[in-house]
């Protein structure tokens, strides 16, 4: 049998995720074997995923919630992250509306999410039998609040808010849609799967210490650098976890708060190791790096004429044309779209300036 080969990263422009650091391929390796969905069983691995969600912990801000007092308008609790190693960000949203859902006990659950939202709220809502409520964003391609405080209601669950959409890399005005969550009775869920290890070392108000989020999701195997499946589920409360629980009586375990069950050590260990390696020096760095290279492919496309968005976060979108955008990837080069059909560039760690500039070259030549 011929030995099959991964894809090359040197044409890929459209992908959150990236090469694992160095250090998250070894750890992985060494934890292929084991299972933190049953940690009476796997110790070594549970310890290590208990280290992985509190430093997730201290990067989302929980630290910082709790001395600068942003849990006063909720139950006190310990200073300590709730939460697990997902598989992705997909079962990280489908499960804090789960969480949502089970502690708000409604009769006709409602969930109120802007148009930017990850598609994984589409499935949320399908899985768990909720009314999926999208409103529109504003402009800037961030939620609208206006829009957002009319879809609430009695029977509203969560409200979703995104820090770093997956098209324009937007950051919704988190702190204000806790408020209006919150006024509804409802919980508030914030998606920074793939923002979430950039925004530390920006200006926005994304994460538990600058406003009262309830749930938070955030991947180590996207800008995190860990292997993949690594993604992550916050809770602010232990209430969230313990809503998910189903017991396990056949496992050294009791209970289980996955959605996955057998889960993966080597993703749970690669994210400890990436981090170890790279918070925060590491992932500033890189965050500063992209952030330049993202500016420079911008203001190259503009000169040569294109619209091209406001960079936040490090995407560029612009509106690159059908026949030319099928001409590139013709030439093998891993482009997407937005659902409005302009052309979207993620500046992940694997792209350099050396790949943009080839990019740019096979542009000006089908111009």
């Amino acid at each position: 049998m011929q030995r099959a080969a991964p894809q090359e990263f040197d044409r890929v422009l459209s992908s959150m995720c990236t090469e694992p650091h160095p250090a998250a391929r070894d750890a992985a390796e060494r934890f292929l074997a084991t299972n933190p969905g049953d940690p009476a069983t796997y110790a070594e691995i549970a310890e290590l995923e208990a280290r992985a969600v509190s430093e997730l912990g201290r990067i989302t801000g929980l630290d910082e919630a709790t001395a600068t007092g942003v849990r006063a308008d909720r139950p006190t609790e310990a200073a300590a992250p709730y939460g697990y190693v997902t598989s992705g960000g997909t079962e990280a949203n489908i499960q804090a509306v789960r969480a949502a859902r089970d502690r708000r006990r409604v009769a006709d659950p409602n969930l109120v999410v802007p148009e930017s939202a990850h598609f994984s709220f589409n499935k949320a809502a399908d899985v768990l039998g909720i009314e999926l409520r999208t409103v529109p964003t504003d402009d800037d391609h961030r939620a609208d609040l206006d829009a957002v405080a009319a879809a609430v209601d009695d029977q509203t669950v969560v409200v979703v808010g995104v820090a770093g959409s997956t098209e324009y890399g937007r950051v919704d005005p988190i702190p204000e849609l806790a408020a209006v969550a919150h006024d509804a009775g409802a919980y508030c869920h914030v998606d920074a799967a793939w923002g979430g290890f950039l925004l530390p070392f920006t200006d926005h108000a994304w994460n538990f210490a600058h406003a009262p989020v309830d749930s938070l999701t955030i991947d180590p195997h996207k800008c995190g650098r860990a292997v993949i499946p690594a993604g992550g589920l916050l809770f602010r409360e232990r209430a969230g976890m313990n809503a998910l629980a189903v017991d396990t009586p056949y496992l050294e375990t009791p209970s289980q708060a996955s959605l996955t069950g057998t889960r993966s050590g080597a993703g749970v260990a690669s994210a400890v190791a990436a981090m170890d390696a790279l918070w925060p020096a590491g992932y500033r760095r890189e965050y500063e790096r992209a952030d330049r290279l993202a500016r420079w492919l911008a203001t190259e496309l503009r000169e040569r004429g294109y619209d091209v968005a406001d960079v936040e976060l490090p995407i560029v979108v612009a509106d690159v044309d059908a026949p030319t955008f099928e001409r590139l990837r013709d030439r093998g080069w891993r482009i997407s779209r937005t659902g409005s059909g302009l052309a979207r560039v993620v500046v992940m760690p694997h792209v350099t300036r050396e790949m943009l500039q080839a990019f740019l070259t096979d542009l000006d030549d089908l111009r």
